[in-house]
Order: C-alpha cells, then structure tokens, then sequence
C-alpha cells in the first residue's frame, strides 16, 4: 500500500513537496522535542484495546440538548458548545464552525473492533444548524471520521473544510466537493468569503496516518480562529513546545482556548499534552478561558477515565488557569463565564453504573418542530 503523500498528484502534491516540513516521503515536526517529555516505556497495547476497570465510567454521562440554545444567536458573539473528545461546535462572526467531528461509534477503521466511545453525541448529524466551516486538525481516525463526513456531505452541502496539507485527498475521495476544500500549511489562513473570520493553520507536536504504512503522510497543525472580536485556539493532538509562545505573539490573545488533556502517558509526551502540559501551553499561548477537549468519550490510553479533568481541576488554580467545563452538548460563552467567574462544577462525579459500556443506542430522530435552517 502506498502512503497517501505517495498517491497524491498534481498541485496538491506540489504542494506538500513545497512545505518546509516535507521530509521527502512524509512530513515531519519543526520544533525539536524537549528531552523531558518521553518519559518510561510505552504502556501494553492490550490495556489500551481491551479497557477495563476504572478506562470506563460507570454509567452515562450527563448530556445536554444545544438545540433551543441555538436557536438564537450568542449573545457575546463568542459561544462553543462540547459535543465530545475534539468535537466542538464554535460559533464566532457571525459563523458555525466544527471542530473534528466524530459520530461514529468507534475510533477505528472498522465497527467491529477498536476504541468505543463511550456513549453517543448529544444530537445526530442531521439536527446540527448550517455549520459554515468543518476544521480538521490531522487524519487520525479519532479526528477524521468517514461516517461522519459522508452524513456532513449529504447534510451540509454548504460547509466549507479547512483542513491541514494532503487531508483533502481523504474528503475529496470521501465525496467533498474539490472547491470546498482549503489544505493549509503551517502560518497559512483561509478567510471566510464576505466574514471577519479568518482561520490559521499553526504547528502542533504530533504525527498522521491512517494505515500500517500512510505514516506522516499528511500534515497536522493546531488552528486559531481570528475574528473581528474574538479569538480562539484549538490545539488538535499536540505535544509540549515552544511554538505556542509564537503563536502568541502572532495570532493571540485568545478569548478562549481548547487544548486537549486525555488519552496521556509519559512516554507521549512529545505527542500528546496531557492536563500538566496543557497548563504549560496554556501559559505560553497567554491565557484565556481554558476548555479542555480530548478526554471523555474514547479509551485512548491507560489512565483513569476522568483523569484528565480530575488532574486538571486540581493544578489549574496553581497555574492561574480559569476553567470551563461543560456537560456534553452545554452551550459556554466564554466572555459570560469569565465575567461570573465561578468554578467549574464536578458534574462528571455523579456518574454511576456498572463500569461496562452499554448497547450502542440509535440516535433519536430529528424533531419534527426543529427544522434547519431556522433563519
């Protein structure tokens, strides 16, 4: 099988050979890896594909409907909803903007085996409002999802997805129409035709690949969503470095700020950030509202399932970080939540049940009183 950086032709392809970060068969990082940051041995695959214990919650967690909050617009201008792991809805400008979507049931090329999630996002594909902008940080079948894609093409006919180098070849063969499709390096931007939003493709710490052997294939990069009024930062899979500070200086401050926390090890470090590390960035990048992401919704690693949060709740007030922390499918706006100032509530504490997934439900059908587009 050849890598997707070997199949892909024409300009696309003239395009990843003309980045800085093409290596001559891949990509590759640009910004060397502190050597604190791989710690230990890797963890067994075998926890990690066959969860157990305290991998899962106990029971379902609590979810809310975003519906009747999208029905108007945010009163701040500035308002995310989580929908799971790096699935986020932003709604800045004036525009909807996804983040990495993922409704399938498993983080894997196939249903029958791999990562699980751990129950089904809020609302189906179908009850989403007309998403402006679909944003995918890198290939990983955590982050790109074929189901999913296939029901936005048929549901959004209108999104325009801005994603990182040679990714489009994914979409394009997954049925995304060429021209609505934007593959940025690092440093470039798409603007958003006749709206001040313009969408920055930045450096992550991490890698691509879909297959035994499509490894770096592709490219991976954080993003930051620059608007007339507001910013925000959406790390995708990252390690710890330094570019934050960078792109700080180049693209911040940022209202609000979403970096993922789950599925960490020490010996990822280079990788993944995990809660301490995001509080590092999150100091580089010059604060804002921290939202986490990445956590709560597949069995990625060999941690607690709540972990992540629970770390990150604990350190947070020792970095300064003010938090927010959502239920799944909560509406935030982040300039409401810094002026109210209160600490994030434990909501995923009360989560009980018997520690076993259950049988992956369908998803309810569309209202028949919620009708899209509403305006």
């Amino acid at each position: 099988m050849k890598s997707l950086g070997q199949r892909a032709s024409g300009l696309r392809l003239e395009r990843m050979q003309a980045s800085p970060l093409w290596s001559g068969s891949g990509f590759r990082n640009g910004y060397p890896v502190r050597p604190d940051l791989r710690q230990g041995a890797m963890p067994p695959m075998g926890e990690i594909l066959c969860p157990r214990g305290r991998q899962l919650p106990a029971g379902p967690l609590p979810a809310m409907s975003p519906l009747a909050d999208w029905l108007r617009p945010p009163a701040t201008g500035l308002r995310a909803t989580w929908l799971g792991h790096s699935t986020v809805l932003v709604e800045i400008g004036g525009l909807r903007v996804l983040t990495d979507p993922v409704w399938g049931p498993r983080a894997s090329p196939t249903r029958l085996a791999g990562p699980r999630r751990f129950q089904p996002v809020p609302l189906t594909v179908r009850e989403l409002p007309p998403i402006d902008v679909v944003l995918i940080s890198h290939d990983h079948y955590d982050h790109l999802d074929y189901p999913t894609i296939r029901e936005l093409v048929r549901h959004q006919p209108q999104a325009q997805y801005v994603t990182t180098l040679g990714v489009g070849a994914h979409l394009e063969a997954w049925g995304v129409p060429p021209a609505r499709i934007a593959e940025l390096d690092w440093w470039q931007a798409w603007q958003a035709p006749g709206a001040e939003l313009a969408i920055h493709a930045a450096p992550s710490q991490h890698f691509s690949g879909r297959a035994l052997k499509d490894r770096n294939g592709t490219l991976w990069a954080s993003f930051a969503l620059v608007g007339a009024h507001h910013r925000v930062f959406f790390s995708g899979d990252t390690g710890l470095t330094d570019a934050y500070a960078l792109i700080r200086e180049r693209l911040g401050p940022f209202d609000l700020v979403m970096l993922e926390v789950g599925a960490f090890h020490p010996a990822w470090g280079d990788i993944h950030l995990g809660p301490a590390h995001a509080l590092e960035a999150h100091a580089l990048l010059g604060g804002g509202l921290l939202l986490p992401v990445h956590w709560g919704t597949f069995c990625l690693a060999v941690h607690d399932w709540d972990e992540p949060v629970e770390t990150l709740l604990r350190l947070a007030p020792q970095h300064g970080a003010p938090l927010v922390l959502p239920r799944l499918g909560q509406t935030v706006e982040p300039p409401q939540v810094r002026e109210q100032g209160r600490p994030p509530e434990p909501w995923w504490r009360a989560v009980q049940g018997s520690g076993v997934l259950p049988p992956e439900p369908e998803m309810a059908p569309l209202p028949k009183s919620v009708q899209w587009p509403l305006d």
